[in-house]
């Protein structure tokens, strides 16, 4: 699993943002592992539950990107466990890339990634992230992808899409064929 994306799952995570991340991703072929934080089987936050690929494991620092799906709960548990924190540090430290979604960014502020670092959240997030770390810049775009700080962001379950296809192209796929195959870009035309 230590060449795969790892998207961290914990109970009470916005499932959309979860799987619609898998989802893509292993229609592109790009090698991705759900990891629980706890028991294999995940609660989402709307009751779905997930089997997850895998839980826990100390390798996740080899992983080519972490994802931190939101939803309130399931990014509260993110935040909350230092383990989390410890692989989202080592990461950041060594140049790795660290994606969070919705809520997930409030992980991403406890654990100090976000410090000095350009991001986006679900509307209203940016209340509990502003305090605690006061020189992350907040944009209202729908991914935000900060080169210096190795994270991507994006905000809630609407554009899970357009956070997944950013994914791919952070890790150098061409998304465009699936972009069309999945009718994104019908959707983005006016």
């Amino acid at each position: 699993m230590t060449n795969a994306v790892a998207v961290l799952l914990a109970d009470g995570c916005e499932e959309i943002e979860a799987l619609t991340v898998v989802d893509v991703l292993r229609r592109l072929a790009i090698p991705v592992a759900t990891v629980a934080l706890g028991d294999q089987l995940v609660t989402g936050g709307h009751g779905i539950k997930i089997q997850a690929d895998t839980t826990w494991h100390d390798q996740l620092t080899a992983a080519p990107l972490v994802v931190l799906p939101g939803g309130r709960g399931g990014a509260e548990r993110l935040r909350d466990d230092e383990r989390v924190g410890e692989v989202l540090r080592t990461r950041q430290a060594n140049g790795q890339w660290n994606a969070a979604i919705c809520a997930g960014p409030i992980a991403l502020a406890r654990h100090g990634v976000l410090t000095d670092a350009d991001f986006t959240c679900f509307p209203g997030v940016e209340t509990e992230i502003a305090p605690a770390v006061p020189s992350a810049r907040l944009h209202d775009q729908l991914v935000v992808k900060d080169e210096t700080h190795h994270l991507l962001t994006s905000r809630g379950p609407a554009t899970a899409m357009a956070f997944a296809y950013a994914i791919a192209e952070l890790l150098g796929v061409d998304a465009q064929p699936q972009r069309t195959a999945m009718l994104y870009d019908y959707l983005l035309e006016d």
